[in-house]
């Protein structure tokens, strides 16, 4: 609690928002204590563990359809619950689509959601700058007119291409190139053969740049890609069966991330320094000027306000 710079009393009633909300495909909070300086949410145990840890240790290469229309399908009916509720999310990915052990998904993470009523009151649009910039919706970027329900179906589509390959798209790419790349280039596309047509399709309705034109999370329960979606029990048949707990997988893939990074030689690294004393490259800075969770401080947004975003229409408000 003394690292967090949110007031106690705002955190406890949102932790209560999370209490109320019931929806068998939302991770709800049963309830939550202070100890000492720290606060414990408690929720219910999901031991499938999520997509993304799936991915990593399964199924590298991504999900098959069937799989994949499982999985969307009760993302989609949690979405559409938080929406009708006045949420919006902000932060759908694989990471925060958890199993338990029957097979039943839960949506999860509620550290950057953001509730559209305020005092009684509807708000258009929300206007932070929030979320995982590999997952973010342009206009959360462009921060022109602020943002509504539509961004999640945005980060649901690329969340789609995630599940379908493996990694979402432009993943290799430093925060400040996602954020670039999102809003000059065209929408990422699913173009693999061995996906149907309706997979297609409903990657592509997402994917729209104008938030106008997407669908909203109800119309989208009805597209004809989901008919392929199947039973919780064979999500847990065909991901969770035979799989060792949670537990050691975790530890197997923290061993595994620990071991695939390199060690910098001395000698590599004085010649580095040496040559960024040299040639100095300003674009590092941008690059960090946002982390991978999408949070840039207010003096480093106006350094990207006035450098090399006109065209992109790049415009931060005050975090």
């Amino acid at each position: 609690m003394e690292r967090c710079n949110s007031d106690l009393d705002n955190i406890r009633r949102e932790v209560h928002t999370m209490g109320l909300i019931d929806h068998p495909n939302v991770l709800r909070a049963h309830c939550s204590f202070v100890s000492g300086t720290t606060l414990w949410i408690v929720m219910p145990y999901t031991s499938g563990g999520s997509c993304h840890h799936l991915i990593n240790s399964e199924c590298p290469e991504g999900f098959e359809e069937c799989v994949i229309a499982t999985l969307l399908l009760q993302v989609l009916k949690a979405l559409a619950y938080l929406h009708a509720q006045g949420h919006i999310h902000r932060d759908v990915k694989a990471g925060n689509i958890l199993l338990d052990s029957s097979g039943a998904v839960k949506l999860a993470d509620f550290g950057v959601s953001a509730c559209m009523f305020d005092t009684g009151d509807r708000q258009r649009s929300r206007n932070t700058f929030v979320g995982t910039p590999c997952w973010m919706a342009p206009e959360v970027m462009e921060q022109f007119n602020g943002y509504d329900f539509k961004a999640d179906i945005w980060s649901f589509g690329i969340t789609a291409l995630e599940l379908a390959h493996g990694h979402p798209p432009l993943s290799k790419y430093p925060p400040m190139k996602v954020l670039m790349m999102t809003l000059q280039n065209p929408p990422p596309a699913l173009e693999d053969k061995k996906f149907s047509k309706s997979f297609k399709e409903m990657v592509a309705a997402c994917l729209v740049k104008d938030p106008k034109k997407r669908p909203t999370a109800e119309m989208l329960l009805k597209h004809r890609f989901f008919r392929h979606a199947r039973s919780n029990e064979f999500l847990a048949r065909v991901l969770l069966k035979g799989l060792s707990p949670l537990s050691h997988r975790f530890k197997s893939l923290k061993e595994k991330e620990a071991a695939a990074i390199p060690v910098p030689d001395k000698e590599i690294i004085c010649k580095e320094q040496i040559s960024s004393q040299k040639e100095p490259v300003p674009d590092r800075n941008l690059q960090g000027a946002i982390d991978t969770e999408g949070v840039c401080t207010s003096d480093q947004c106006m350094e990207l306000r006035s450098r090399g975003s006109k065209k992109a229409g790049l415009l931060y408000s005050g975090f």
